[in-house]
């Protein structure tokens, strides 16, 4: 602070509990300090106005993380040390050493600080700092600026492998849309790289990867979720597909239009059975009979265990296996809506097929007509 005074610079102070964030994310105080640190900077460049946010790290810092990512296992990418811009972050001061920063310090006459912190052996980077690196340099002086080329030497092998492993990636997405990405299998599981490129996007981590990734194809339905989206492989098919809201059954008293979720609209509308009258066969549509399905209605997801008796048929059968049948993936099936009557009957499996014993006779006199909405 009194540094910032003589030189006239504004100071900026915010106070973390680091320990109570650590504790609520499942954070490491070194990742929770960082998360912390870095939200406060963006909020504040912002309020500021500025056009983006320069940190001190320097040589050594980027030799560093280089290690602890080498330690970790974090892949290719955790060998290039640290980026000098990432997004709004801008680092000056890693073409230079700690040692050259305080050698032009003690040159210019001028004070500075150094965080106590970084003399306790408690975190990993500190112990790579104060009784790895060390040890290193006693085998090779030059320890940190060899490591520092090597580092850019991989930076630059990793432009053409990202380019490469994005052209794959690409060839193996078949469809993409903001709700589903459908991926064809041999050919994201070709390279473990592959994989990861498609579905690092979308918060599976590197285990959770490597898992899907050595996972058993001939297993139809296995399924692996991150914090939004959920994998499922089906077949020679992979999906990722956005995790499915739960909601309770909405209950339909009359006639209307009901939202179910954004995308999920009913419309129940009642007509007289007329000769004007004719049967939409179209499958986004039931035509009942008004006469036997008892108000209020209910529209929910399917659950385990749900029966009905299809269009067509005599005999009852389980939603599951009709939609086994229909090819649906397991998670399509999590996804399919049914409307029941007040008696809980299923009266249509919406978007497939009503059930036989609510559908039209020529003796119907009044048709409940149900639509899922585009």
């Amino acid at each position: 602070m009194h540094i910032c005074q003589e030189l006239n610079i504004h100071l900026h102070r915010v106070h973390f509990d680091t320990n109570e964030y650590a504790s609520l994310y499942h954070l490491s105080i070194e990742m929770a300090a960082r998360e912390l640190r870095y939200k406060y900077f963006e909020q504040l460049r912002r309020d500021i106005g500025a056009a983006g946010i320069c940190v001190a790290h320097h040589r050594d810092d980027s030799v560093e993380t280089l290690l602890i990512n080498l330690i970790r296992g974090t892949g290719i990418h955790g060998l290039t040390g640290i980026m000098p811009v990432n997004g709004k972050i801008i680092r000056p001061l890693l073409c230079v050493s700690r040692e050259e920063i305080v050698e032009y310090l003690a040159l210019r006459h001028q004070k500075y600080v150094i965080d106590s912190t970084n003399m306790q052996d408690t975190f990993v980077r500190n112990k790579i700092r104060l009784k790895v690196l060390p040890l290193m340099r006693e085998i090779n002086p030059s320890v940190s600026e060899n490591i520092t080329k090597t580092a850019e030497r991989i930076n630059e092998a990793v432009k053409v492998f990202d380019e490469a492993i994005s052209q794959k990636s690409n060839e193996a997405i078949i469809s993409k849309t903001d709700e589903l990405v459908e991926v064809d299998i041999k050919k994201a599981f070709q390279n473990e790289y592959v994989l990861f490129n498609i579905l690092c996007p979308y918060g599976f981590s590197s285990a959770q990867i490597e898992q899907i990734y050595h996972s058993d194809f001939s297993k139809i339905g296995n399924q692996w979720c991150s914090m939004n989206y959920v994998v499922t492989i089906d077949r020679t098919r992979l999906f990722i597909d956005k995790k499915i809201e739960e909601r309770q059954p909405m209950r339909i008293p009359e006639e209307g239009i009901y939202v179910f979720s954004e995308k999920e609209r009913v419309s129940v509308k009642l007509q007289v059975a007329d000769e004007s009258f004719q049967v939409n066969r179209n499958s986004s549509y039931a035509c009942l009979d008004a006469d036997k399905v008892q108000f209020p209605l209910y529209l929910r997801r399917a659950t385990i265990g749900d029966r009905f008796v299809p269009y067509g048929m005599k005999g009852s059968k389980l939603v599951s296996d009709f939609l086994t049948d229909r090819k649906k993936t397991r998670h399509e099936k999590a996804k399919q809506l049914v409307v029941t009557d007040t008696t809980g009957n299923i009266v249509w499996l919406v978007n497939e097929r009503p059930d036989n014993r609510f559908c039209i006779t020529d003796d119907t006199r009044n048709v409940l007509i149900l639509c899922l909405l585009p």
